[in-house]
């Protein structure tokens, strides 16, 4: 006889599964990654290629997640379990949930360490400092060992406070207010930056279509991020299915949190590069472009510290509600097999993170010059480890096994009425298409 597993509870409401995938969505990479990528990848068409990488990669499997998670109930180690049972599969597919679980919580180790600097600039940029140049406050903070472990702990205890608290107490609670204020604080930014930047200048340089400059490259860019950036292959939107209510539609809710995820990217490029153009500073990728090009920028203009607060609140907010998405599965599975409380596997979890966060805030000073993996420091080993290897093969496996093995009829049990022409394209995309993508995706990532 199957083990009674203990239940979660449910999500309030159909658009609190929507906020709190959203914002699992919606994180650090999405709100600086996605305005660099599309500008220097031929804007415009980056941006076409990259929508219909969404509709054809991200979506498929973002379906596929919510049809696993919502058809068990449970964690997504014991989802892929069950599922596959109930489709007559080997249980092996369970591992599937469980790298993308040991994912999770190999990105929250270092992801909760920059979120913490972005804690700090919420400080630096309210008082900035008159003698050190944004380049060098930016080489102070990361110089300390002591400052970056006080903010990844800082960080990894909100984390661990709001997924302890439950569901519907936490989580649920949290992404309404979370998101709204995510929403507000980019609009405002937006209707700043179309006032007092090279708002123009910002349109044509993500907008303006240069095909000529669109390679191979371009659209293994493109898939990667439209694949990184939906949270997929980690666990979280499997985990975050399993609290949605029955009567909630699969198809058309995807489409709305992979449409508010994409628009919450363009509104950051719409904030961030008038900014950046204006005080004619270089778009470079990556952190620089945040805590040192914008903070330079907040230290010359009119209103700076109040804009600059305000902008590094928002980046904590988007890194919060992702870091809340990374380490939820790993609490559900070890809370329904009754292993620990909720509040105990939560605060499990969140110390392992935080211990294994100590390498990475290290990897920034003390510990520059050693490599965990050849040629990787602790953190690039990190980041390689989770979002090149796990996480496409998590991604892959997924879309294989829902396109191949999962049983049609659950499958409709769980979409519900569709359009016979999607619910076909969709088949399509999953069994074919988003796997090869995906391979591709993990290939280049090796190499």
């Amino acid at each position: 006889m199957e083990k009674k597993l203990k239940s979660h509870g449910a999500w309030i409401g159909k658009w609190t599964f929507i906020l709190a995938a959203t914002g699992s969505a919606v994180g650090l990479g999405n709100i600086w990654g996605f305005p660099y990528k599309a500008g220097t990848n031929g804007g415009g068409a980056f941006v076409l290629i990259y929508l219909l990488c969404i509709v054809m990669i991200g979506v498929p499997i973002m379906i596929s997640e919510i049809i696993i998670g919502r058809r068990a109930g449970n964690s997504p180690i014991n989802a892929m379990k069950r599922t596959a049972l109930d489709s007559n599969s080997s249980s092996l597919w369970r591992l599937v949930g469980w790298s993308g679980i040991t994912a999770g919580v190999l990105i929250l180790s270092f992801y909760s360490v920059i979120a913490g600097i972005c804690l700090n600039y919420i400080f630096i940029a309210a008082f900035p400092s008159e003698v050190l140049t944004s380049s060098d406050q930016f080489g102070a903070v990361i110089a300390s060992p002591l400052n970056l472990l006080f903010w990844h702990t800082v960080f990894m205890l909100l984390t661990f406070l709001i997924v302890s608290a439950g569901v519907k107490n936490g989580i649920g609670r949290m992404v309404k207010i979370l998101m709204p204020m995510l929403g507000f604080l980019l609009i405002f930014m937006v209707i700043y930056a179309m006032f007092n930047g090279a708002f123009v200048r910002t349109l044509e340089f993500l907008f303006a279509p240069d095909f000529s400059s669109v390679t191979a490259e371009t659209f293994l860019s493109a898939m990667g991020q439209a694949f990184f950036s939906l949270s997929l292959g980690m666990g979280s939107i499997m985990a975050y299915g399993a609290y949605m209510p029955k009567d909630q539609k699969v198809v058309p809710t995807s489409f709305t949190v992979a449409s508010l995820d994409t628009l919450v990217a363009m509104l950051a490029g719409l904030a961030i590069f008038p900014i950046i153009f204006v005080f004619n500073l270089e778009p470079n990728s990556g952190p620089g472009l945040v805590f040192v090009s914008m903070l330079s920028a907040f230290n010359q203009m009119q209103f700076g510290q109040i804009i600059g607060t305000f902008f590094f609140i928002l980046l904590s907010i988007a890194a919060l509600s992702s870091s809340i998405s990374l380490l939820e599965p790993g609490v559900a599975y070890l809370s329904e097999e009754g292993f620990l409380s909720r509040k105990y596997a939560a605060l499990a979890i969140s110390l392992f993170a935080w211990s294994l966060g100590i390498g990475t805030a290290l990897s920034f000073n003390l510990l520059s010059e050693f490599n965990l993996t050849p040629g990787r420091n602790f953190l690039d080993s990190m980041d390689f480890i989770a979002n090149q290897i796990l996480l496409p093969l998590g991604g892959m496996m997924i879309a294989i096994f829902v396109g191949w093995f999962m049983n049609k009829e659950l499958i409709t049990n769980e979409v519900g009425y569709i359009n016979p022409i999607i619910y076909k394209l969709w088949r399509f995309f999953i069994k074919y298409i988003a796997p090869i993508s995906v391979a591709s995706i993990f290939i280049s990532q090796i190499l």
